[in-house]
């Protein structure tokens, strides 16, 4: 059976064999999060914006046309990345301010978070241009959901430098923050990052994140010192890596294991145990899943006692 109607181009896209009329948007520029692996992870509001914007910008227009293609999106692009940044987001602004939407992506995930566009969004803030967010995937809250550590704070760091000086003196101003700490990495130098982390942080607690959302997905979690051992020996995984590292121990040199004790058993003398483990973790950067076993083992001693 035919479908009750054929999107015309560049107007609509396609959900499974259901086409779908995308409405005109207002003029704007507009930030639209794509996919970072499964192409199952696009929002029904980010189709509409690829398939009715008047002009759509990506960073590679041939990454961006595979999207595209698995929902039949027929469209023109134009390439927006770093490089032709001077270049290509004049003509961007100008075709603003002339009143025509532009939609801007990255290769995946959520643009301007370590990729190109901050510069095209303040040109168009101080143009006057309405700037409209599209949300959708993101590798660095994906990972840091994905890791075990703590969520209630956090920190995202980007790429580390390739110079170990440069990277070890980024690591050290990092260091003192009270939260979990999230980096993207390059493959190649997972292991060396890691060896630095370990040797600047101690050896905090982390998740090594690889290829989420993807057929071979993977979270590796471990000490710094573990997981830096893993990958130096197996050689550089393939993917997209996210680290994230669990935040500083509050007190690490005068905190007993009896100070923690007595935190677990106060804390539980008001909340149910696995709430009185995850605040355990909050105050002494411990594990949830280590101080909850702690006070099991607690609470039956006491009642053999």
């Amino acid at each position: 059976m035919k479908p009750a109607f054929n999107p015309e181009p560049g107007r609509g896209f396609m959900i499974g064999q259901a086409p779908m009329r995308a409405k005109q948007l207002e003029p704007a520029l507009y930030l639209v999060a794509t996919p970072i692996g499964n192409l199952g992870d696009v929002t029904l509001r980010a189709l509409e914006v690829l398939a009715a914007a008047d002009v759509l910008a990506c960073e590679d227009t041939r990454v961006t046309r595979i999207l595209l293609e698995r929902y039949g999106i027929r469209r023109r692009t134009t390439a927006y990345h770093e490089h032709n940044a001077a270049e290509s987001g004049p003509r961007l602004i100008a075709e603003l301010a002339a009143g025509n939407s532009v939609a801007l992506v990255s290769d995946a995930g959520t643009p301007l978070i370590s990729d190109p566009g901050f510069r095209l969004v303040d040109a168009a803030l101080d143009a006057g241009v309405k700037v409209v967010p599209i949300p959708g995937a993101s590798s660095v809250l994906t990972a840091l959901t994905a890791s075990g550590l703590p969520t209630d704070t956090f920190f995202f760091a980007g790429f580390l430098s390739v110079k170990s000086g440069q990277r070890k003196t980024k690591l050290t101003d990092l260091a003192a923050i009270a939260g979990t700490l999230i980096f993207l990495e390059s493959p190649r130098r997972l292991a060396a990052s890691l060896a630095a982390m370990a040797e600047v942080f101690g050896d905090r607690h982390a998740a090594v994140c690889r290829e989420l959302t993807k057929a071979f997905e993977e979270v590796r979690r471990g000490s710094l010192t573990e997981l830096a051992a893993q990958y130096e020996g197996a050689g550089a995984p393939k993917g997209e890596i996210v680290i994230c590292v669990g935040p500083p121990a509050a007190g690490t040199e005068t905190q007993s294991q009896d100070d923690i004790d007595k935190v677990l058993l106060s804390l539980a003398a008001e909340m149910p145990a696995a709430k009185a483990a995850a605040e355990a973790a909050r105050m002494t950067g411990g594990r949830k899943g280590d101080l909850y076993r702690r006070l099991l083992t607690l609470r039956d001693d006491g009642q053999q006692a």
